[in-house]
């Protein structure tokens, strides 16, 4: 199945990323979607139908697409709300696409949003079984991977610095970011050790935020303006949740993200080489590195090279994390895919002022959670 440019992106809309006190869950929901609307010059009543990306809903809105419904008013239309564990808001996206390209609906609102903050606590909500579970954080699964990876192809700690330097240099230029400052090698290096190898400026922190999307018909999107991102393709793929019992399993990489983009390059009719610039899922530093190499920019164990070389920095051959990606920006579950999504739509357009790449003609939006259970790819161009 191909939809190669069957669908557009016509306008896209983000909050301001933080810790975001004064803004209830259903405030972000609309800042977001009103923002999109705008970008579009759509109105509320031209939604045929919407998906809600959302890990945890606000207290309101249960589990249930209600969050959405009641926040914009959207009623007696099909609203549909999708998790995915951190692949959440991209699926949602993809979602979306599949709604138009099969008929059942011209103009669709995408839109993840997530509160994280208000929850109390420290780091994303644990579930599982109250003593099997016992211990099991993000931080500490992603640190054994990457523990491994290091000591495979010979990487130091000082490689991870150059990530997070590069990405919190990009966020201090993004106004919607959270950490809108630059860190030196050092204060990374020195920082307060969280899940050994990763210090604190090695992880992403925890986030307030919404984005949205306004997607259509290509053969609409002329009638809301000529500056729309058309979707080549997208990929998902599940692989288990617990592959410390899987064999195969080397602790090197995600099959996820592999089949994924193998699925998105397919549908676009492109390869890794062809992509410009992307924005990836930087949870940890380490994260970056080897989605890159999962993403076919690099063969396995090169990616070390890709950030020492700094090919991966605004003005290298493929631009990773413009954004500042999760570094600057922290990860609100739901909200994170779309907000990728809105990144790389205003990177096309050519609106990202001093972050704003060279030859942006196709990028590419990927997340993996679970983690490396679930993965998705998008993959946008210009006409």
């Amino acid at each position: 199945m191909t939809i190669k440019d069957q669908v557009a992106v016509v306008g896209v809309g983000c909050t301001k990323f933080g810790e975001l006190f004064d803004r209830s869950y259903e405030e972000l929901i609309c800042d977001a979607a009103f923002a999109a609307y705008s970008d579009a010059g759509v109105e509320p009543g031209d939604i045929d139908a919407a998906y809600l990306g959302t890990y945890m809903p606000g207290p309101n809105g249960g589990k249930a697409a209600v969050s959405l419904g009641d926040a914009l008013r959207l009623y007696d239309k099909p609203i549909t709300r999708v998790e995915n564990y951190c692949a959440t808001g991209t699926d949602a996206f993809r979602n979306g696409c599949l709604a138009i390209a099969s008929g059942a609906a011209d103009v669709v609102l995408v839109l993840g949003a997530e509160k994280l903050r208000d929850r109390g606590g420290r780091g994303l909500p644990r579930f599982g079984h109250p003593l099997l579970a016992k211990g099991n954080s993000a931080p500490g699964l992603f640190a054994l991977a990457a523990t491994r990876y290091m000591h495979t192809f010979g990487v130091g700690r000082d490689v991870l610095a150059k990530v997070a330097v590069k990405n919190h240099y990009n966020g201090a230029r993004n106004e919607k970011a959270h950490m809108r400052m630059e860190v030196t090698e050092d204060k990374v290096l020195s920082a307060p050790m969280i899940a050994s190898p990763f210090g604190l400026f090695d992880c992403c922190p925890t986030t307030d935020g919404a984005a949205a999307a306004i997607l259509c018909r290509a053969d609409l999107a002329s009638r809301f303006g000529d500056d729309y991102v058309l979707v080549k393709g997208f990929g998902l793929a599940v692989t288990t949740g617990r592959p410390y019992y899987d064999p195969t399993f080397d602790y090197l990489g995600f099959r996820s993200t592999v089949r994924a983009a193998e699925q998105a390059y397919r549908m676009a009719g492109v390869t890794a080489a062809d992509i410009r610039f992307a924005e990836v899922h930087d949870c940890f530093t380490w994260t970056e590195i080897s989605n890159t190499e999962d993403l076919g920019f690099c063969a396995k164990g090169e990616g070390a090279a890709l950030v020492r070389e700094g090919r991966t920095a605004l003005d290298g051959d493929i631009p990773v994390n413009p954004s500042g990606g999760l570094k600057s920006f922290g990860h609100p579950i739901g909200a994170s895919g779309v907000r990728m999504i809105f990144e790389c739509v205003q990177q096309i357009r050519g609106r990202c002022g001093e972050r704003q790449v060279a030859n942006p003609e196709i990028g590419l939006a990927h997340n993996v959670g679970g983690p490396g259970a679930v993965a998705c790819v998008i993959v946008l161009g210009s006409r």
